[in-house]
């Protein structure tokens, strides 16, 4: 099953479990993919599916911190609720000890040795680790890596 397919699958589950959130979270994805493909010009396939859920993430982790920020935790819990639903479409996510273990050896491959080739790891590591890891998590420890 594809990931368009698995989320029009649980939009139906939703749907039929008259599960608000979900629904309301279901639809604002499929929402974003349609004006992605009109965009395009073309229908999405699961990469392209993938970039546009990574994006919904990253747009409600920014709003998590405004709304904390702001003083606002009923919509912090709203969003942190979605932020759950959506993960459900991403790949297993690694740990940060993962995460040092591909850096450090993107680092010795690339032979980098300070942080002016940050650029080039950072590049290639998030090629590499697309959706399975935060990019703030994996600048930190590249950082961390190449400062130490």
């Amino acid at each position: 099953m594809t990931l368009r397919e698995q989320i029009d699958h649980d939009l139906k589950e939703a749907m039929k479990d008259k599960d608000k959130v979900r629904l309301e979270t279901i639809r604002m994805l499929r929402s974003a993919i349609r004006y992605a493909e009109i965009e395009v010009g073309h229908e999405l396939d699961s990469a392209e599916v993938l970039d546009i859920v990574l994006k919904q993430v990253k747009q409600r982790r920014d709003s998590i911190s405004q709304y904390e920020q702001g003083g606002r935790p009923d919509l912090a819990s709203k969003e942190m609720a979605e932020v759950a639903i959506l993960q459900a479409y991403l790949p297993q996510q690694l740990t940060s000890e993962d995460v040092e273990t591909k850096a450090k050896a993107i680092i010795a491959e690339l032979g980098v040795t300070d942080a002016k080739g940050m650029g080039q790891v950072m590049k290639r590591l998030t090629a590499e680790l697309k959706g399975q890891a935060d990019g703030k998590l994996v600048s930190q420890i590249v950082k961390q890596l190449l400062t130490a």
